[in-house]
């Protein structure tokens, strides 16, 4: 389904000219604004796990263990999110999700070569999950889904006919909605710090086409790659016994809970049109 995506993109660049634009090669100097949509896909981390403070100290990285001094999480942990109790029977893929944006930049063209700079805004509703199963039988679920993004990045292309075929990188900021899910009734769970935006890097390249009169389409790919930290989930005693895992002696207070992953990823299919001035 991506490779159609970007295969068609890229096909609407070159076929949905007038005869008239082909033959003209434009002058690709000057400002411009667009819109664009897309096709978002998450860059799953199957190996992805939930990480444990279990003394409070702020180091991550504890086991929580029953009172026989067993593995809570024996059963694992999956990408995705959980379809039930049990962990046998897997984990729901991500949602892949759309996006709908505006740009605007500016280039300059050197005899063939063009270089530019652009700013862009765009919405989105691509999630990224990671589930883990204790031995209760419990699932415990963190998902957090790619609202918006803006980003600023630079371009160099090249222009052949009425085409200008490019690369694109630079800096990208994202905002995230985070949620937590688990079918244990037992415990509390408290929200004690959250972690709703992101900033890395995009890059990618792609293929503008004139179509005349300032107007040109464009099919484009992108990888986006955010720092986002995780909201810290804190599982108190609730109606559970003393020597439920979570709060078990020396520390009764709870244990801090959060995902492993520190990255999100998405890959970007794009078609566009622009009008330049």
């Amino acid at each position: 389904m991506i490779k159609t995506l970007a295969s068609s993109a890229l096909a609407l660049a070159m076929v949905s000219t007038p005869a008239l634009a082909q033959s003209v090669a434009p002058d690709w100097s000057g400002p411009y604004i667009g819109i664009f949509g897309g096709y978002n896909q998450s860059n799953d981390d199957e190996n992805e796990i939930l990480r444990f403070d279990r003394n409070l100290d702020g180091n991550y990285g504890d086991p929580v263990t029953t009172a026989a001094a067993a593995n809570a999480f024996s059963p694992g942990f999956c990408g995705g999110m959980a379809t039930s109790t049990a962990p046998g029977t897997g984990c729901r893929d991500d949602n892949d999700g759309v996006e709908a944006g505006v740009r605007a930049g500016y280039d300059m063209q050197f005899g063939n070569f063009v270089v530019g700079a652009l700013a862009e805004y765009s919405v989105n509703n691509v999630q990224d999950s990671v589930t883990g199963f204790s031995t209760t039988p419990a699932f415990y679920t963190f998902t957090r889904e790619l609202e918006s993004t803006a980003a600023a990045r630079l371009k160099l292309g090249y222009a052949y006919g009425p085409a200008l075929i490019y690369g694109t990188g630079g800096y990208a900021y994202g905002k995230f909605e985070n949620k937590f899910r688990t079918s244990n009734q037992a415990n509390s769970f408290t929200e004690t710090s959250e972690g709703d935006d992101g900033d890395g890097w995009q890059a990618g390249g792609g293929v503008e086409y004139a179509l005349g009169r300032g107007l040109t389409v464009s099919g484009e790919y992108l990888y986006t790659s955010l720092d986002v930290d995780s909201p810290v989930i804190r599982v108190g005693r609730g109606t559970a016994p003393a020597t439920n895992p979570f709060v078990l002696a020396p520390n009764t207070t709870g244990t801090d809970m959060v995902r492993g992953n520190g990255k999100f990823g998405t890959h970007m299919f794009r078609i566009g049109m622009n009008y330049r001035f």
